[in-house]
């Protein structure tokens, strides 16, 4: 069984994974300064996010990888996944975006898109890696 990276329990995909880094609840005058220039909204922005920030996931072997990646997959074959609920912020709970954009964005699902092909090419070797292995044996 895949653990997860922080708990002694099963590790369960989540889309998380690709946006939590860019929660900057009680860091909004650092990581919102630095964050804060970027506009999700904006194609090379968001790629530039991402890339950065989003697939920073030292804490993940390459089979998390891999099941996150599945996962994202997965999500994006389903015609009527709502991945905007994934940028929604519950008033009561812990967390804020770097900026008002990303509240609502033009097309959440555009970046889940552009999420899933930078993570294809710059985690292609751990994906490889996994891809030849069995899962049954995590």
């Amino acid at each position: 069984m895949l653990k997860d990276p922080f708990l002694d329990e099963a590790f369960v995909p989540d889309l998380m994974w690709f946006v939590g880094q860019f929660d900057v609840y009680d860091r909004e005058e650092t990581r919102g300064a630095i964050l804060g220039v970027y506009n999700p909204d904006d194609e090379y922005d968001r790629s530039e996010l991402i890339v950065k920030y989003g697939l920073d996931l030292e804490c993940l072997s390459y089979r998390h990888k891999y099941v996150l990646v599945e996962f994202l997959r997965t999500k994006l074959g389903e015609p009527d996944f709502d991945f905007q609920s994934l940028f929604e912020i519950d008033e009561g709970c812990p967390g804020s975006w770097p900026r008002g954009e990303w509240y609502n964005l033009k097309n959440p699902r555009d970046f889940f898109q552009d999420v899933y092909g930078l993570a294809k090419e710059i985690w292609k070797v751990d994906l490889q890696k996994a891809a030849i292995e069995d899962p049954s044996t995590w």
